[in-house]
């Protein structure tokens, strides 16, 4: 009689079990179907065509982040006392090519200044979409930029001072702020255009003025989610 009560009571407790575990499973799968199909991009990639959300930060030709999405990159340099802007998350299309010269994104100075538009070049865009491929809701990557041609733009002490800037004020490190236009051609006056906020860093100074290096080699991003195309 005791080995036949034990048998018994393991059968009622396996029961229990399987009763406990299939409850959990159908509450699992009731909390899933109200969620859609959203759940199923944690496990997937991305691939081209697919409408990504990133998170990113961009980096001067000095390795100082510049621009970021990320909050704690941002109170980090503010509370080091350097400049950065801030800026919201960006919306692209995995593997597709801008056909704008230059992609513009709206970024807030920390000093509470107007907003400002910031101008990537299409190459570098286009490295950031391909770049994203194969990545994972939440995987972050550091993604080089490329740069077609030579960044740096010297400006002499002359120059300087007609646009109401003391050389004697600038240091190797700085952060230096240019105008760049989306139609080269509108300075003969037949077309329009429009002109973008380029953050480039002092690269060297001389009595006779300054090298600026206005490259963004690299980016860091996270994907924050995908919608897939």
């Amino acid at each position: 009689m005791g080995v036949k009560k034990k048998k018994e009571d393991s059968t009622k407790l396996v029961s229990k079990i399987l009763i406990v575990c299939v409850c959990l499973l159908f509450v699992g799968l009731m909390i899933l179907s109200g969620m859609g199909t959203s759940w199923l991009t944690v496990f997937s990639s991305v691939k081209s065509g697919d409408t990504v959300v990133i998170d990113y930060t961009i980096f001067d030709a000095g390795g100082k982040p510049i621009v970021t999405t990320e909050k704690s990159t941002y109170d980090q340099t503010v509370a080091q006392g350097s400049g950065i802007f801030g800026s919201r998350q960006i919306t692209l299309n995995a593997n597709q090519t801008t056909e704008k010269p230059i992609y513009s994104i709206p970024v807030y100075p920390s000093n509470g200044g107007t907003v400002q538009q910031l101008g990537l070049f299409s190459s570098e865009y286009n490295a950031v979409s391909s770049g994203i491929i194969g990545m994972k809701v939440n995987e972050q990557k550091r993604i080089p930029l490329p740069s077609e041609t030579s960044m740096k733009y010297d400006w002499s002490a002359e120059r300087l001072a007609l646009n109401k800037i003391n050389l004697s004020d600038i240091s190797v490190g700085d952060s230096f702020f240019m105008g760049i236009s989306d139609n080269p051609d509108a300075a003969t006056g037949n077309t329009s255009a429009n002109t973008f906020l380029r953050i480039g860093e002092v690269a060297s100074k001389s009595l006779d003025g300054i090298t600026v290096d206005f490259s963004y080699p690299r980016i860091d991003i996270r994907v924050v989610s995908i919608n897939k195309g």
